[in-house]
């Protein structure tokens, strides 16, 4: 577990001061941080800024970068000015800190990571993840508050640090679903890169999202199941009308057989009940019914009795072709002999 960000408890003091015109215009754009650096650039002495630290008039966030905020706690955007001016020329906030701010991260996280030019070396003080980048002027969008890498630059640098393929996926749905990031922008940023992780699948599952694949059980559904399988293309995403006027979407219809096909993807509610649920409506689908439900087992574990499963269910509902064994060992080609 990351160190959670220390900063410091803020108390009244007693004094107040005029704020030079020069200071004044920073703490405004920095949402009231600044650093020694532009202190002294705006009129202050070395002597002048000692003696407002020892009265707390100005007190320390990061070594060099001070708040004359002593009433409240520090916003968020303070916060991360204030890791910005610490970490010095050329940082900007990235991974899961600039995926908050593009607005396609699922919780906030109390590290905040920025990227910083690979020729710089910065000392990394608790609460603060920093990473290096030769590519960070290109992937920067200095003139945002705060600074931050791109959407598509930002959806990459989470892929390529991410323990799992399944995690990748998870920031690529996200971003591409969401309306955040297009298919075009996010190719060329992985053109743009001479190295990246899993550069290949990537590009399939960012074409798999913008077609309308709202999750990683989704895509993989689609590459593990159906295609490899030779099973019929579905509709995705199909928006119905259920009872009271209930709205939602279908995650795959194969309309010309009347089949739907739902994708169960939390990995947290998988007890015993909810196998016999998905049991349940599978075993109803293969009798002539149209419903099917699956989870992450049957489409990560099962991906073959899974896709025979759907077949019998599309042939009892009028579908002629038949699926194809995806390895030696498939079972299709046990139940579906040529």
């Amino acid at each position: 577990m990351p160190p959670r960000m220390s900063v410091p408890s803020l108390t009244l003091s007693p004094m107040k001061e005029e704020i030079p015109g020069g200071l004044s215009v920073l703490l405004r754009i920095q949402h009231g941080v600044f650093s020694r650096k532009q202190a002294l650039q705006t009129g202050f002495t070395v002597n002048a800024i000692g003696a407002r630290l020892r009265r707390g008039t100005w007190q320390v966030i990061y070594p060099g970068v001070y708040t004359t905020t002593t009433t409240s706690p520090l916003s968020r955007k303070a916060r991360l000015w204030a890791a910005l001016l610490y970490a010095g020329r050329g940082a900007v906030l990235s991974h899961q800190t600039a995926a908050q701010l593009h607005g396609f991260a699922d919780q906030q996280v109390n590290v905040i990571h920025l990227t910083i030019p690979a020729e710089r070396r910065v000392t990394q003080p608790p609460g603060i993840r920093i990473h290096r980048s030769a590519r960070v002027f290109v992937a920067a969008m200095p003139h945002e508050d705060p600074p931050r890498t791109r959407i598509e630059d930002t959806v990459l640098d989470l892929t390529d640090a991410a323990d799992t393929f399944d995690e990748a996926c998870g920031w690529v749905t996200r971003a591409v679903t969401g309306g955040l990031a297009s298919e075009a922008r996010l190719l060329a940023a992985i053109s743009a890169r001479s190295k990246l992780r899993w550069r290949a699948e990537l590009s399939e599952l960012i074409a798999a999202a913008a077609a309308g694949d709202h999750s990683v059980l989704e895509y993989r559904f689609t590459r593990d199941v159906e295609r490899p399988h030779g099973l019929p293309e579905p509709d995705r995403q199909v928006p119905f009308s259920g009872p009271g006027g209930r709205r939602g979407r279908r995650d795959r219809v194969y309309s010309k057989y009347g089949v739907i096909v739902e994708l169960d993807g939390r990995l947290g509610h998988r007890g015993d009940n909810v196998s016999k649920d998905h049991a349940r409506d599978r075993a109803a689908a293969v009798n002539g019914k149209q419903s099917l439900r699956y989870g992450w087992h049957e489409v990560r574990y099962e991906t073959c009795d899974t896709a025979v499963e759907l077949a019998k269910v599309l042939r009892n509902r009028g579908w002629e072709g038949s699926p194809r064994p995806c390895s030696l060992y498939c079972r299709v080609q046990y139940d579906f002999p040529s």
